[in-house]
C-alpha cells in the first residue's frame, strides 16, 4: 500500500484531497505547517493561520488519520516574506505564492515528507495535474479553468514533480465543494483565502507601511516626458500596467509604465507606451530539456489570472531568456513570474526582469 502525506491546510481543496487518496485506498497522513503565530480577523480570509491548523485537525481526526504539525515559521519568514519584502524595496512586484511553492509548502515539503517522513507521495489541494512531454514530467492545466493554479508551480525543481499527487485535477471547486458536504467534512462550508496569506487582507503597500518594513515615502509621477503630473503615495502601492489609483486627471487614460526607484518616481504614459514586444527572464526553470523548447509553439503567462501569450521565438541573452510575442502586448511587472507553456502543459518558467 502507497503511503501519501496530504498537505493539509484546514480548507476544503485539501480536505477532499485527503478523503479520495483514503477512498482509493492509499495509507494517508496529514502534514500541517504552521506558518505563523498571528490570529488574523475572522472575516479575512487567509491561508496559514492558527484557525487553519486547528481546522487541519478537525479535518485529520474526522477522517482517521494522523496529524503531524510542522513549525515553519521561521524558515518561512526567511525564504518567503523576507524575499517579498526585498523585491517591493527594489522597487519590483514578486509573487510571494509561486516562491512558497518552491521553496516551502510544496516543493520543499514534498523532499521533506519522502526523504524524512518514509512516504511515497506528498499530496495538495491545487487545481492542476500532471502529464508528460515524451518522457519528461510536466504539469498540466487543472480541469477548472476558473480554480487553475498551475501558473503558481512555474518555479518547481522538477525533481520533485516525481513526488506530487494532485486528487482535484479532473474536478472542478464545485464538485470538490460537493464531496465536502456529502461527507459531511468539518470544513464543507468554510469560505476560501485569496489574499496573500501573511498581510492578513493589507495590500502590500500597507503591509510595508504598518509593518515598518522600509520607509515608504511620497514622490512625483512623471509622464515619459519627465514633466511631472501628479504625486504618489509611495511605490509599492503601485505596479505595472496599474491605471487605477493613479489620481492623476489626463486627457487619456495613464498607466504605470515604470518605476524610478533612485529617483522616488512612479513613472506613467499612454497604453501605446505600455506595450513591448518581448519580455525577459533573468533564469530559466525548465521541466524539460532546454533545447525541446525552441522547438516549441509555446505561450508565457505574467499574472495569475492572465491569459497566456503566444510567443513567436525565444532567445538566450547576455542577461537571460527572451521571449518575442507575436503581437506586441502591454508590459509585463518586473518581479512577477513568467510562467512557460506549451497547450496546457507548464514546462517551466522565470522570473520577470
Amino acid at each position: 500500500m502507497k503511503k501519501v502525506a496530504v498537505a493539509l491546510s484546514g480548507g476544503v481543496d485539501s480536505s477532499v484531497s485527503a478523503l479520495l487518496l483514503k477512498e482509493q485506498g492509499y495509507d494517508v497522513i496529514g502534514i500541517t505547517l504552521k506558518m505563523s503565530s498571528v490570529s488574523c480577523d475572522t472575516d479575512i480570509q487567509v491561508c496559514c493561520s492558527p484557525q487553519d491548523v486547528k481546522d487541519a485537525k478537525r479535518v485529520a481526526s474526522f477522517l482517521g488519520i494522523e496529524h503531524y504539525v510542522l513549525d515553519w515559521e521561521e524558515l518561512f519568514k526567511k525564504k518567503v516574506i523576507n524575499y517579498f519584502i526585498d523585491q517591493y524595496r527594489k522597487g519590483k512586484t514578486p509573487n510571494p505564492c509561486s516562491i512558497c511553492n518552491r521553496e516551502v509548502k510544496t516543493g520543499l515539503l514534498a523532499k521533506y515528507v519522502t526523504e524524512v517522513l518514509g512516504v511515497d507521495y506528498l499530496a495538495t489541494g491545487h487545481y492542476l495535474g500532471l502529464d508528460s512531454i515524451e518522457r519528461y514530467r510536466v504539469i498540466r492545466r487543472g480541469k477548472d479553468a476558473k480554480k487553475d493554479q498551475s501558473y503558481f508551480m512555474a518555479l518547481l525543481e522538477k525533481e520533485t514533480l516525481p513526488l506530487l499527487v494532485f486528487p482535484l485535477s479532473d474536478r472542478t471547486k464545485e464538485e470538490t465543494r460537493a464531496i465536502a458536504e456529502k461527507y459531511r467534512i468539518p470544513v464543507a462550508k468554510k469560505s476560501e483565502s485569496f489574499e496573500i496569506c501573511f498581510t492578513a487582507g493589507k495590500t502590500p503597500g500597507e503591509y510595508i507601511q504598518e509593518n515598518r518594513l522600509f520607509d515608504i515615502a511620497e514622490g512625483e509621477i512623471v509622464l515619459t516626458t519627465g514633466d511631472i503630473v501628479g504625486k504618489h503615495s509611495g511605490l509599492p502601492y503601485y505596479t505595472i500596467g496599474q491605471r487605477r489609483g493613479l489620481g492623476v486627471a489626463w486627457k487619456e487614460p495613464l498607466y504605470v509604465i515604470d518605476k524610478d526607484i533612485y529617483k522616488n518616481r512612479l513613472i506613467v504614459g499612454t497604453k501605446n507606451e505600455l506595450l513591448t514586444e518581448y519580455v525577459e527572464t533573468e533564469e530559466l526553470n525548465l521541466f524539460i530539456p532546454e533545447e525541446l523548447l525552441y522547438q516549441m509553439d509555446i505561450s508565457v503567462q505574467g499574472r495569475y489570472r492572465q491569459k497566456a501569450v503566444p510567443v513567436k521565438k525565444v532567445e538566450k541573452t547576455d542577461h537571460g531568456y527572451r521571449f518575442w510575442f507575436k503581437q506586441p502586448q502591454q508590459k509585463f511587472a518586473p518581479g512577477q513570474v513568467l510562467a512557460v507553456y506549451s497547450g496546457e502543459h507548464l514546462i517551466g518558467g522565470g522570473i520577470i526582469r
